[in-house]
């Protein structure tokens, strides 16, 4: 067996993290909270709120497929995706790569894991400001699609 690379570490490491800190809200707002039954949870209104929404599609809820085959879709996806960021990482081997590439499969996978759980992604966090009212939710792993997405395109 091959010694992980200190680029590797960093991914499996930042993969790890962003994956369990998905889980643990995921956890809290639908488990300790019950946000599905609640509906919606002012937090600092209007600048954060927690409100409930399960995402079938991809982005905004968009879709090209009937559910069951978009779900299992997107799931194959997913995994597709993080397996060839860190196939792709592995061989760059440079830490800046490793670790978005690492963002970008924790979030992958814990929206995955929704999808497989729950049949939709978990949204609830809602965020405006200065009079313009957001419709949409997201997660943590929709934030750190895009910030590892935002770090590879910086680095690589």
């Amino acid at each position: 067996m091959a010694k992980l690379t200190p680029a590797m570490r960093a991914l499996l490491w930042s993969a790890g993290i962003i994956f369990l800190a998905d889980r643990l809200t995921k956890w809290a707002v639908i488990d300790l909270i019950d946000l599905p039954r609640i509906g919606r949870m002012e937090v600092v209104d209007p600048f954060l709120n927690f409100v409930m929404a399960w995402n079938e599609g991809i982005n905004f809820g968009l879709t090209f497929a009937p559910p069951e085959i978009m779900r299992w879709t997107l799931i194959v996806l997913a995994i597709g995706i993080s397996l060839g960021l860190f196939v792709w990482s592995r061989k760059r081997g440079d830490m800046p790569v490793a670790i978005g590439s690492g963002i970008v499969i924790g979030g992958a996978l814990g929206n995955a894991w929704d999808r497989v759980q729950y049949g939709a992604v978990a949204d609830f966090l809602n965020m405006s400001c200065c009079g313009i009212s957001n419709p949409y939710a997201f997660n943590i792993a929709d934030v750190a699609i895009f910030a590892g997405a935002a770090l590879i395109a910086w680095k690589a």
